[in-house]
């Protein structure tokens, strides 16, 4: 199953949402730190659009980790991102540069997954834009 998860990650490197969307069911439920959970595909392609407006995310350092039954993953990660367009509530956008641990955990159904939950430090991100 961390076959998916490299899948999802790779496809979130290259910018290209329609394969994130591929490796998820359709009710894919969508934790966000910080933030309200989502449910199905079709929030989570807003999500990402919105997201992709706002900041340019690179995430390197990947370890991905799944249990011997294949239905739940997790990944550590660094993320290296630009925050580009100002996000709601959150500091202004000037191309700001930030880099931060971050990790993701995942159900897997069907060889998809129909969990996402992600974790990064918030106060962590806000002191290296401000």
């Amino acid at each position: 199953m961390a076959d998916i998860i490299n899948t999802y990650f790779d496809a979130f490197n290259a910018g290209d949402t329609d394969g994130m969307l591929a490796c998820l069911t359709d009710d894919v439920a969508h934790h966000v730190n910080e933030g309200n959970q989502r449910e199905g595909k079709a929030k989570f392609a807003a999500f990402c659009a919105h997201m992709s407006r706002c900041y340019k995310e690179n995430l390197t350092d990947m370890v991905i980790f799944s249990d011997p039954e294949g239905t739940r993953g997790a990944a550590e990660y660094t993320v290296n991102g630009t925050y580009l367009e100002t996000d709601a509530g959150l500091p202004e956008a000037r191309g700001q540069t930030y880099r931060l641990p971050a990790g993701s955990f995942f159900d897997l159904t069907d060889g998809k997954i129909s969990r996402i939950t992600t974790y990064y430090n918030l106060s962590d991100w806000t002191a290296q834009v401000s």
